[in-house]
């Protein structure tokens, strides 16, 4: 039984792992790709299929990052009281606000004026944490419930519109606001669905007790996974709901391919979240006996996530300075007053997208040491209470 509890950890780390290592990708896109300042690498009548294809496949990250954020607090709250387990959410979850306002915008901009901060995917983890501090003490069925009428649902509420009403763009729209004169924040990652996201990975924590049969968990996932992909094709077809932009047959293979699957991710759409955690699900159930090499690089950075997620951040600006001031704009223009691809003195700097990708290989050989040693040293030192937070 041992064995089985090893690997079911081992697949979530390695899931962890897996898109860690594929966002980092599309960080790398938007500091070093030429055509990042021009047009929206999902747009169908702009992009190209590889230019698609890099943007789409990280699409995955976020909602794997907020279902196994889920899962995990239930196997915590294994070892605690519902009241203990809801105190470590939030605590958990105010700093991981605190640290996507101040340590990451910075990172994101270099910018010690904080002319502006996205609120952005730790900050909705760091909500959620906290709004499942209440939710834990709920039956799980009800958890469940709410959970997927929310995540099926809120596409119902996309034509709703309050101009000017922070609260409704925090739970529902991308929206831009002047907080201060000259500082704004944007609402990048609304929290509906996300909160839903991490409630359904908190109900699937019982999928992993000792006491689960490991085909039947296989079983239910690959389930899921398939009927999932279904679900978004059957939608698809009907072309009514499940996204606040219809698809478009633009008469031409690539381009209807790539309009069909440009799945609205702000907020993120039914059917954005089909279509990921459809990878998550088949992902789950059928990597728990992977085992290699590999599987082990991927693990270091899956046991240490928000570690890697910090430092990889500040690695790749940082880079992005050197090759700035190398290739004539100066590394003053990677102090940013807004998000990299909206500054307008940047365009014309970057590279091509096979330049893109061997930049990011590196970044991420480059990573994997610090990483594995932040774990080597975690794993020696359970009982060091501040690491949980790490």
């Amino acid at each position: 039984m041992s064995s089985i509890t090893k690997n079911r950890i081992e697949s979530i780390d390695l899931l962890k792992g897996s898109v860690m290592v594929i966002m980092a990708l599309d960080h790398t896109r938007d500091y070093f790709h030429y055509s990042a300042f021009f047009f929206d690498p999902t747009d169908p009548t702009q992009t190209t299929l590889p230019i698609f294809f890099t943007r789409f496949i990280t699409h995955f990250c976020a909602p794997a990052f907020s279902f196994l954020a889920g899962l995990s607090a239930f196997m915590i709250g294994k070892r605690k009281s519902p009241s203990e387990l809801s105190s470590f959410l939030v605590k958990r979850g105010l700093w991981l606000v605190f640290v996507e306002i101040i340590i990451i915008s910075f990172g994101w901009k270099f910018d010690i004026h904080f002319r502006h901060i996205g609120l952005q995917v730790i900050w909705s983890l760091g909500i959620s944490m906290i709004v499942l501090a209440g939710l834990v003490h709920l039956p799980k069925r009800l958890i469940l419930v709410f959970s997927i009428l929310i995540i099926f649902g809120h596409n119902l509420l996309d034509n709703i519109h309050f101009e000017g009403n922070i609260l409704w763009a925090i739970l529902h729209e991308v929206k831009l606001f002047e907080w201060t004169q000259g500082h704004y924040f944007r609402t990048a990652y609304s929290l509906f669905p996300w909160i839903a996201v991490m409630s359904l990975g908190y109900c699937f924590g019982s999928l992993y007790d000792t006491s689960f049969n490991a085909e039947k968990r296989k079983k239910i996932l690959n389930s899921l996974g398939f009927g999932s992909i279904a679900l978004f094709f059957i939608l698809i077809a009907i072309n009514e709901y499940g996204d606040p932009v219809q698809w478009t047959n633009y008469g031409f293979t690539t381009k209807t391919l790539m309009s069909i699957f440009n799945v609205n991710k702000y907020p993120p759409s039914l059917l954005f979240l089909l279509i990921t955690l459809s990878g998550t699900f088949l992902f789950l159930a059928n990597a728990e006996k992977l085992k290699g090499k590999l599987v082990n690089f991927f693990c270091v950075f899956g046991r240490v996530p928000f570690f890697y997620y910090i430092i990889h951040i500040y690695l790749i600006h940082i880079l992005a300075a050197f090759a700035a001031r190398f290739t004539g704009f100066g590394w003053q223009a990677l102090v940013l007053p807004t998000f990299i691809t909206r500054v307008e003195a940047l365009k014309g700097y970057g590279f091509n997208l096979i330049t893109v990708y061997i930049i990011w290989i590196s970044i991420i050989v480059l990573l994997y040491p610090l990483c594995k040693k932040f774990d080597t040293y975690k794993q020696s030192h359970k009982e060091k209470w501040w690491l949980s937070y790490l």
